[in-house]
């Protein structure tokens, strides 16, 4: 028997000399061995080793090779690198449409198709809002006919044509989802001003799909010559309500401008579409304002009261920005003081998070406009300790409002959820700070109160039954809160009372709407005659007829009705009172807002049939931020150069592929963080 020698420390060479030296060793053939590795044993038998986890199974040649794919199929090692390999492909997919396959000469391959990648063209003019005479550039041509000489362009009119096909073709899909979907739509408006003097009501409605997942679609974008009257935005609204087919499907509406007009034309539909009997508890929870809009209009407002402080923060920045030698002089004695190496920031008055940094900033260098005062004469504006004390005390206030705002406006799945608890202590502290020691902050306070307070009594219902509805809180953060905010036990007890009623109010609705649902269907059930034969009632007409003939099975139908009769007496808990007497789910897997409510009555809708089907109405509503994706940039001079039906097509269009695009990427990060736990 030959010498074992160790090669090195893994392999001797008794189990090398046979794939290096045997002439008669067979080839492996079957696929198999892509993932088994086979060796020799030293009592001359071989075996195969998984290349994934390293376990060996026998592999003489009577073996075979089936136990081998049997472990290929449970190996965890193989399913993780598959995984891999799928994520892989659907982030590339993410990237291109398709992909084109180039020969040796670097003409297009068999997969390169001219209407494809018209389309491609097209989405990308309405994604970017490139204009149309992108087609007509030659840096545009080159790097076209460079990238793919098969490809020809066409011309702008046929372009436009594309991309209006392109609109068409999602509003049939979306219609047809609106028009099927079994639940109710928020809608929520925001006015857009146009540089050329025009007008515009943008429409976005606001659902959870089949799949419990929240959606956000544009609808119609309303064009006005003029500013619009109530009458104008309610007959416009009414209108593409019509054409969507879901005037009674609304559940609410929300918007984010007080005008005038606004507020009629909202007064006008909530009237409209009480009188057709379609809103739940007669339009209570009908009408709303974003949150975002309204902490920044009451911060805003309430400006006036902080004016004295501010204007004397914004002379020392003044004076160090109106001259090279002055803010010279300040950076050294920010350098004596070791101060935090940034710009100080002047302010535009009209804007309070603009006069909030301003005052944030200064603040940090407290010790360096001290020691400016110090040895520099010119510098007259020198604080009192007594205002560096009320600069804090702003920087405070201010900040909560700044911090709530960015918050609100980041929430990934902003469920209505969500806001209750942040909104119920921005309220305990305005009322704790309007009655503080703080001169300035009391003031200030007190006027934030006064903005405040309306939006708080006519959105409380809303917020306070969308957290009942979360099953970390259920009536417990209700309960909580209102202790706190109002006075006495009893006023407590009274406004808890009134938003329990209110949402048992609203679910009894639910119930007898699944009952009217139910009753247009066919029924089956056996009474008992006369002449005590059993009876079979058909329908729901009360028309019957006897059976002369008595079968097994009609005697156990005889038991079912007296299941049926029985069932009646006992004492039967709706899934609204179970959901309320259970525990509150106890969340443990990350922070509170990495929560997904959603998901949550996804998994317990079969628990809970007639509850889910409110959570998915109330849930939805866009209580964070009503204002639409592109709200914080006019309108394009290409797009304004549009006639209103183009104009329409081309933003809606652009809604509907990046909310395509943002599904695309959540799919792929789910995919990848399914991949990761697998790990």
């Amino acid at each position: 028997m030959a010498e074992s020698i160790d090669l090195d420390g893994n392999q001797t060479l008794v189990e090398a000399l046979p794939a290096l030296h045997n002439p008669r060793a067979r080839r492996l053939r079957s696929l198999v061995w892509n993932d088994f590795t086979k060796k020799q044993k030293l009592d001359g038998n071989y075996e195969a080793i998984c290349n994934h986890c390293a376990k060996k199974f026998t592999a003489n040649s009577r073996s075979g090779t089936t136990h081998l794919r049997n472990h290929l199929n449970f190996c965890l090692s193989t399913r993780r690198t598959d995984g891999r390999k799928r994520g892989k492909k659907q982030l590339i997919a993410l990237k291109s449409t398709r992909i084109n396959n180039y020969d040796k000469d670097g003409h297009g391959g068999s997969q390169f198709d001219q209407e494809v990648s018209r389309q491609d063209l097209s989405r990308m003019i309405i994604l970017h809002e490139y204009p149309l005479e992108i087609i007509k550039q030659i840096g545009f041509q080159t790097f076209i006919r460079n990238l793919q000489p098969r490809f020809k362009l066409v011309s702008e009119e046929m372009i436009m044509n594309d991309c209006l096909k392109i609109y068409e073709n999602g509003r049939s899909r979306l219609s047809e989802l609106l028009e099927t979907l079994p639940c109710r739509v928020g809608l929520t408006m925001d006015r857009w001003g146009s540089n050329y003097g025009a007008e515009y009501l943008c429409l976005t409605c606001h659902f959870v799909d089949n799949d419990w997942k929240l959606q956000r679609k544009m609808l119609n974008l309303l064009h006005f010559e003029a500013p619009p009257t109530a009458e104008d935005i309610f007959e416009g609204i009414m209108e593409k309500l019509h054409d969507w087919k879901i005037s009674r499907k609304l559940s609410c509406m929300g918007s984010d401008q007080c005008v005038s007009d606004q507020v009629a034309a909202d007064n006008l539909l909530l009237k409209f579409l009480r009188s057709t009997d379609s809103l739940h508890l007669n339009g209570d929870l009908f009408l709303f304002h974003g949150l975002v809009h309204v902490l920044d209009v009451v911060a805003q407002e309430s400006m006036v009261q902080i004016l004295q402080i501010s204007e004397r923060v914004r002379s020392c920045v003044i004076f160090v920005k109106s001259s090279h030698e002055k803010l010279k002089r300040f950076q050294n004695a920010a350098m004596l003081a070791d101060a935090p190496k940034k710009n100080l920031v002047l302010d535009v008055s009209s804007n309070w998070r603009s006069t909030y940094l301003m005052i944030a900033t200064v603040y940090e260098f407290q010790n360096a406009f001290k020691n400016l005062a110090e040895y520099d004469s010119d510098f007259s504006f020198a604080l009192t300790d007594v205002e560096w004390g009320d600069v804090k005390s702003v920087k405070e206030c201010l900040e909560t409002f700044d911090h709530m705002i960015k918050k609100f406006s980041g929430i990934r799945v902003p469920t209505a959820n969500y806001y209750f608890i942040d909104i119920c202590g921005i309220l305990l502290l305005l009322n704790s700070w309007s009655s503080g020691p703080v001169s300035i902050i009391a003031k200030l306070a007190s006027q934030m109160l006064k903005g405040f307070k309306p939006f708080w009594d006519a959105n409380i219902m809303v917020l306070a039954i969308a957290s009942i509805l979360d099953p970390r809180y259920k009536m417990k953060s209700v309960e909580y809160f209102f202790k706190n905010i109002y006075i006495g036990d009893y006023e407590a007890k009274i406004k808890v009372e009134s938003i329990f009623s209110s949402l048992r109010n609203l679910y009894g609705e639910y119930v007898v709407h699944s009952a009217n649902s139910k009753s247009d269907q066919a029924l089956l059930c056996y009474t008992s005659g006369n002449s005590g034969c059993l009876v079979l009632e058909c329908g729901t007409s009360g028309d019957s007829h006897s059976s002369s003939h008595i079968t097994l099975s009609d005697t156990r139908r005889g038991l079912d009705q007296y299941l049926q009769q029985t069932l009646s007496s006992q004492s039967i808990k709706s899934d609204f009172d179970l959901y309320l007497e259970e525990p509150v789910y106890i969340y443990k897997d990350g922070p509170d807002d990495s929560f997904n409510v959603l998901a949550w009555w996804k998994l317990n809708a079969a628990k809970y049939p007639i509850l889910s089907l409110v959570a998915r109405d109330i849930l939805p509503i866009p209580l964070g931020n009503v204002t639409t994706r592109i709200e914080d940039r006019p309108l394009s001079q290409y797009l304004n150069s549009l006639n209103p039906l183009a104009l329409q097509s081309m933003v809606c269009a652009q809604d509907w592929l990046r909310g395509e695009m943002e599904a695309n990427v959540e799919e792929v990060e789910c995919s990848t963080n399914n991949i990761v736990v697998k790990l």
